[in-house]
């Protein structure tokens, strides 16, 4: 198939030549490779690339990614990072409104009807910058005779690839893993990989989130090679009776390759390293071994986050092991009851929660493991114990930090067009997307089941969230029943029903909203609520903010169906900028970059500062949370 600039126009057209997205498991060919956390499967192309920065379509070098492209004058760039924070484009941060408000006037494609698609919409656009990535590379010697996948773990908004001058593929989903097959071109020695990033795509539509726009591959990306057996995916299944002493886990695993002879000896321990459980099958593309019984289990939760390990060890027919692969799970029971009483293994669920975009003062929206193992720290030290992946999924070492701490977790899919139905402060649904418009479905549909597929066995996971303030409708509603009809051990999120309550018994577990007084909260969970309670946004931290919190605390102690909820948020938006008076590294906030138009400092609404600093208000989040610090 040959690549097409339209796509970026078409909001039916989001992946050609994508894998299916799948488990988040890492394959190593032995044990030894797990203790060293280092797979000899894998080759990052982190670092070093070469780069070309377009303002526009139409400016872009037309033939980079082939073989004979002369590329010595192009700049370099580092690799995960923002074009946006390397010299390249303007630095912008917006909230509600769409970047090109006001400049330039443009519509969802299909929303005002179904024969208006717009051509040329961001295809011809003149503010669509692009960035033009080309990376060289020989594949190791232990990657031979295998087949080879690349995985961009993070590339904002759409994405054409190339190998070796041949197109492979085409990914939006900014914040969701791309893999796709470099077998068929890869060749003996040197290879030219070719990365053509386009900032704006109808993908910008469902992705208008509260934050700084910025665009280019910001995570990390690698190559993989295919073991000769290969597992494909891992679904775990882990159950508690109701009296909490029997776990029952079951599984199901997709294999490709060579399988002929080749069997699975699969392993589970206990959290104090005891085996528990072992069986050995043989391999086929679908694998579903026996229930593992396991007695007097050891729970997952906030105090006590006991995870098994799982270890999977595939052999070849003449029981050579080809490749191992690791897993941590845990057991917990998360019930809700007809009352509206929502529980975690049989006792209350209350979420002293942050909302918490992933960030940086130095690299955006890039953040390192550092990072992520602070605010792991920050949340320990002030009793938060539940977090909302505000709003996109986020990397996937978050999710194993969140398992083997204890935090409680809202996984967000990657959904927001909070511009489409609310026009200065007004609800006014007329162009709304993706709302029932049958073209739209397919694409929200895709980001529902990345997340779900990529984090489905993550125990810290208690809510699947279906995006963010994207008023509601028939997609929203197919993205819920989604959810219900792959994983019955979670309950379903969203809030935009509130908006709107003609979709309130088909979309969302719990009742949602943004802000309500802690009266409202009261006159709802008085009135024969439908459901439990939950502020998935509440206690604005802006400025000197976040006083009252005591009074939303109290609710607990007064309905068993209120679960508590998310403080917005975790951490001011901003990044380091050298003063050129004092040559002070200092923070800067929204409209500080000569981006208009903007919402200015409302990009500073966290409880620790860009920095991870701790603001004032977090000794009352200390002091509150500690008090229903908790099962």
């Amino acid at each position: 198939m040959l690549e097409k600039l339209e796509w970026l126009d078409d909001p039916r057209v989001f992946r050609v030549g994508k894998l299916p997205a799948h488990s988040d498991h890492t394959i190593y060919r032995t044990t030894d490779e797990i203790k060293q956390k280092q797979s000899s499967f894998t080759k990052s192309l982190d670092g070093d690339w070469r780069f070309h920065f377009s303002e526009n379509p139409s400016q872009r070098l037309i033939g980079f990614e082939k073989i004979d492209f002369n590329a010595e004058q192009f700049d370099h760039i580092a690799v995960p990072g923002h074009i946006e924070l390397q010299g390249f484009g303007q630095i912008h941060y917006i909230n509600t409104l769409y970047p090109w408000e006001g400049k330039i006037y443009r519509r969802p494609p299909y929303s005002l009807s179904h024969d208006k698609s717009y051509k040329g919409l961001f295809s011809e656009a003149a503010d669509n910058t692009v960035g033009q990535y080309i990376k060289t590379f020989t594949l190791p010697d232990n990657f031979a005779q295998h087949d080879v996948h690349i995985q961009f773990d993070g590339v904002e908004k759409a994405m054409y690839l190339w190998l070796n001058g041949h197109f492979i593929g085409y990914s939006e989903d900014s914040f969701s893993q791309a893999e796709f097959d470099l077998t068929p071109y890869l060749q003996a020695g040197e290879n030219k990989l070719a990365v053509e990033v386009y900032k704006y795509s109808t993908a910008a539509f469902i992705e208008d989130q509260d934050m700084f726009r910025f665009s280019g591959i910001f995570r990390s990306v690698r190559l993989l090679a295919m073991p000769q057996v290969n597992l494909v995916d891992l679904f775990l299944k882990p159950t508690v009776d109701k009296q909490l002493h029997t776990g029952n886990l079951s599984m199901s695993l997709s294999f490709d390759g060579k399988l002929a002879g080749t069997s699975a000896k699969i392993v589970v321990q206990s959290p104090s390293q005891n085996i528990v459980w072992q069986e050995t099958v043989a391999i086929r593309n679908h694998v579903t071994p026996s229930s593992a019984v396991i007695e007097n289990v050891a729970l997952w939760s906030h105090k006590h986050p006991n995870l098994y390990q799982l270890l999977i060890t595939i052999f070849d027919a003449n029981q050579n092991i080809i490749a191992v692969v690791p897993y941590s799970f845990g057991f917990r029971r998360l019930h809700k009851d007809s009352h509206n009483r929502v529980t975690l293994n049989n006792v209350p669920l209350r979420l002293n929660g942050v909302n918490r975009h992933e960030w940086s003062p130095t690299g955006g929206r890039t953040i390192t493991m550092s990072d992520m193992t602070k605010d792991i720290s920050i949340f320990n030290d002030n009793h938060i114990n539940a977090v909302r992946t505000s709003h996109y999924p986020n990397q996937i070492p978050w999710y194993n930090l969140c398992d083997q701490n204890g935090i409680y977790m809202m996984a967000e899919t990657n959904l927001e067009s909070h511009g489409s139905w609310q026009k200065m402060g007004a609800v006014e649904p007329s162009y709304n997307v993706p709302g029932s418009i049958p073209e739209w479905q397919d694409v929200v549909l895709d980001r529902a089941k990345s997340n779900f597929e990529q984090f489905k066995n993550h125990p810290a996971i208690l809510f699947w969230s279906l995006g963010n303030e994207s008023y509601t409708g028939d997609n929203i509603a197919a993205m819920d029943a989604y959810f219900k009809s792959v994983d019955d051990s979670r309950l379903t999120h969203y809030e935009g029903v509130f908006q709107n309550r003609i979709d309130e018994d088909r979309i969302s577990d719990v009742e949602s909203r943004m802000y309500a007084h802690p009266k409202a909260i009261k006159d709802y969970l008085t009135n024969h609520p439908k459901k439990p309670y939950l502020n998935c946004e509440y206690m604005h931290s802006m400025g000197n903010s976040v006083g009252g919190l005591g009074d939303y605390m109290q609710l607990f102690d007064e309905f068993d169906s209120y679960l508590g909820g998310f403080i917005w948020d975790y951490i001011d938006q901003a990044l380091y900028v050298t003063d050129k008076v004092t040559g002070q590294q200092v923070l800067r906030y929204g409209g500080d970059f000569n981006d208009r138009h903007s919402d200015y400092e409302f990009s500073g609404d966290g409880i620790v500062f860009a920095n991870r600093q701790e603001k004032p208000a977090m000794q009352e989040v200390r002091y509150y949370y500690g008090r229903y610090d908790n099962e």
